[in-house]
């Protein structure tokens, strides 16, 4: 195998982890705004685990993270209960944050 190729293979092998950290990140992310808008609804138990589910499958609805948020964002709003979008999008980037700083921490 040429320098070249091992390079390109290198190349597909760290594309490949950085996808899997990034989807490892993001379930982990809509696992923690699903529980903090769950407890904000009152969602408890069985409640909450189809909760997580309901916000984990719509964030396969379109790339990035605006189907979530609206997800969240809709549901909140449809049992009056007001947060700020700023609100929101900051527990949003925080669980994110802290997802990838444990999976990094993890694999070391």
């Amino acid at each position: 195998m040429t320098t070249f190729n091992e390079r390109e293979k290198g190349f597909e092998n760290k594309f490949a982890y950085d996808e899997e950290l990034r989807f490892k990140a993001e379930a982990r992310r809509n696992k923690v705004v699903a529980e903090w808008a769950a407890a904000k609804l009152g969602l408890t138990g069985d409640a909450l685990d189809a909760y997580i589910k309901e916000v984990r499958k719509a964030d396969l609805l379109e790339k990035g993270d605006e189907d979530v948020f609206r997800k969240v964002k809709t549901d909140l709003t449809a049992k009056g209960i007001a947060v700020d979008d700023t609100e929101l999008r900051s527990v949003m980037a925080e669980a994110l944050a802290k997802a990838v700083s444990d999976l990094e921490s993890a694999k070391g």
